[in-house]
């Protein structure tokens, strides 16, 4: 039997069911504590016509969420601050017009804008080709171009939570298939989200994924002096040009032209429950985001710096995954992919958390700093078994 405080409601169900699918639902609903408001809406015209959106105000913050888009989260707004970051490419665009199957192997790069986006399932990093130079896989995977076949809302009324329930399948007939059931955790008057991502293998035979978590962050928070905080095993660049950058990879600079980006590849520290942390603050902190994740499913840690003109996407990255973006063949012969038998699942979970103020920020690095219990080992050099060509 249902609880009395538990109300949903379907918003897709492409699948065929009996149920009468609502073009609307309540602009808001009364919890514990507050209320939440909700626009389930589509957009009329750009790149992104014809794609529906739905935006969620928990009374501390307002989150628009993709469906069209893998059930990612585009950009979320509290008071005049928005979290996100400022792409070239003017989103949100619709996977209709992203080319992930162009030739080049980075056609994926045409629809990216989100604040939140995931990277797989098949394959999650570089591009791959095959000997005959066709792309075996394109970068970044499939997932945040194919659309949910069935989203929900449901709200707990006594518990101020309202959950974003969305599936989407990555499938191709006779290869592979790999179903994403996400649910993102709301809570009233709470600028905190947490996410549940569950990776099924439907079929009888046994496959492979990845899956990482490319979570963007641009301008006000991302200035000159901004600083990222983690605790961390080991850290290394991931290429020649990362290396250049090792002695202070965890600070950022200003807009510079012509910047070139740099990767740093980490394996983080955690408590007894296996959770870590990581943050970004702007260079006085007085604002900041931490990603927190279950490193038993997300045990490595990426960091894109881009930090070019903002005209050209002044972003950095923290990237939670399964293993390192490299080829997937590479990361096969680590043995950093994932392997799910028949109908075997997997789960994942983060944790999305602003900071608004100097004791927010200040409580987190204390978080932080408890997380750390030995040193920290900076490799000057791209790792063995951590970035292909690496000698040492």
């Amino acid at each position: 039997m249902a609880s009395p405080n538990i109300y949903s409601w379907n918003l897709i169900d492409s699948r065929g069911s009996n149920s009468k699918i609502p073009d609307t639902i309540p602009r808001w609903i009364d919890v514990f504590g507050g209320k939440f408001t909700m626009d389930w809406s589509v957009w009329n015209d750009g790149p992104a016509q014809g794609m529906r959106c739905l935006s969620i105000d928990t009374g501390a913050m307002k989150t628009t969420v993709l469906p069209a888009r893998g059930v990612g989260i585009w950009k979320c707004w509290s008071g005049n601050i928005e979290l996100g970051w400022q792409s070239p490419v003017r989103g949100p665009i619709h996977p209709s017009l992203v080319p992930i199957g162009d030739p080049s192997g980075i056609g994926w790069l045409e629809g990216f804008d989100e604040l939140l986006v995931r990277c797989g399932l098949l394959s999650n990093g570089a591009p791959e080709f095959t000997d005959q130079g066709n792309v075996r896989y394109s970068v970044h995977g499939r997932i945040a171009n194919l659309p949910a076949h069935s989203l929900r809302v449901e709200v707990d009324t006594q518990a101020g939570f309202l959950d974003v329930i969305g599936t989407v399948t990555e499938s191709r007939f006779l290869v592979y298939t790999l179903e994403l059931e996400s649910r993102i955790r709301f809570k009233v008057n709470s600028s905190e989200i947490e996410l549940t991502d569950k990776v099924t293998n439907p079929l009888t035979s046994t496959g492979t994924m990845q899956l990482l978590y490319h979570i963007n962050l641009g301008q006000p928070l991302l200035q000159a002096g901004s600083k990222l905080v983690a605790a961390l095993e080991t850290v290394a660049p991931r290429d020649a040009r990362a290396a250049e950058g090792i002695t202070d990879w965890s600070t950022c600079q200003g807009p510079q032209d012509g910047y070139r980006e740099q990767v740093y590849y980490s394996t983080p520290q955690a408590d007894e429950n296996h959770w870590t942390e990581a943050m970004l603050t702007n260079s006085d902190e007085s604002l900041g985001y931490s990603v927190h994740f279950d490193t038993r499913t997300l045990p490595c840690l990426s960091f894109w710096k881009n930090t070019a003109g903002v005209e050209d996407g002044y972003v950095l990255g923290i990237e939670p995954a399964t293993g390192f973006p490299n080829t997937k063949s590479f990361e096969e012969q680590q043995g950093r992919v994932v392997r799910l038998q028949g109908g075997q699942s997997r789960t994942f979970r983060l944790k999305l958390q602003p900071h608004w103020d100097r004791d927010q920020v200040g409580r987190a690095m204390q978080r932080i700093k408890g997380l750390q219990s030995k040193p920290m080992r900076t490799e000057p050099t791209p790792k063995l078994g951590w970035s292909p060509g690496a000698s040492s």
